[in-house]
């Protein structure tokens, strides 16, 4: 690489979130920075991408500074309008986060954190997404360190076409983090359920709420690292097809050439 690397930074958080600060003064050792993120929170939107609205623009500024630029749309939109339209080239990185809660399990479908990279990924950049598995814990000062150590192994080895690295970070001081596990996306989900409640106009609107249920035990699995204080690096993939059950499928006899006929 000739010139200093070039980050394009994200988030679901929005633009005025203590993790993108956090994250962009960690990419500031390794390259040059350029944030473009939400207006305001975009959580759970998953990797949806505006159609029918204009996305708007406009520089934002931290401490009377130009810090980036804030878009009205979701993480991914910032990631296809970044490269497609504001910057002038196609950055090196793609870093997401740093996010207030984990981003594990069935949780990384729904995650804007994790979409951001994944759309990142898709335009053929090497992304990263990191979150701190809590929404209270404010101390970033181990995250940073880990994530300039990782975005510089990034930079330097490369990933595999269609592979992103999903950072899940324990919320507990330095000192107390047990080490560093790879592993692999684990099955836990929430037993959700609605909280029917009424407005001061006497309107009824509904909360959701729910429970979190782990299933996995496995030292390997991502949410039990993190439970356990180890940070857990998880490459991901988003080919969903369940190459297990194609022979399965094959022999329903539901394949035919030319137009199926009435049944």
């Amino acid at each position: 690489m000739s010139h200093k690397p070039r980050i394009l930074i994200t988030n679901d958080d929005g633009i005025f979130a203590p993790g993108i600060l956090a994250l962009r003064e960690a990419m500031m050792e390794v390259g040059e920075t350029y944030v473009v993120a939400p207006d305001s929170e975009r959580s759970a939107v998953g990797h949806a991408i505006t159609l029918s609205d204009p996305l708007r623009v406009w520089e934002f500024k931290r401490n009377g500074e130009f810090f980036g630029w804030a878009v009205n749309g979701t993480p991914a939109d910032c990631v296809k309008l970044a490269v497609k339209a504001i910057l002038q080239f196609t950055p090196d990185l793609v870093v997401s986060g740093i996010n207030q809660g984990a981003n594990t399990a069935l949780n990384v479908i729904y995650s804007g954190t994790v979409s951001a990279a994944t759309e990142g990924m898709i335009m053929g950049i090497p992304s990263i997404a990191f979150s701190v598995a809590s929404f209270q814990f404010k101390d970033f000062t181990y995250a940073k360190k880990l994530a300039i150590q990782l975005s510089r192994k990034v930079l330097a080895e490369g990933l595999p076409d269609g592979t992103l690295l999903n950072v899940n970070i324990p919320p507990v001081p330095e000192e107390e983090v047990q080490g560093i596990r790879i592993t692999r996306q684990g099955r836990g989900r929430y037993e959700e359920y609605f909280e029917k409640r009424t407005d001061p106009s006497n309107r009824v609107y509904y909360w959701l709420s729910g429970t979190k249920v782990f299933v996995d035990t496995d030292e390997d699995v991502d949410e039990v690292a993190v439970a356990q204080n180890y940070v857990s690096i998880t490459p991901l993939q988003f080919d969903l097809t369940n190459y297990q059950f194609l022979t399965e499928l094959k022999q329903w006899g539901l394949e035919r050439n030319g137009k199926s006929s009435d049944s």
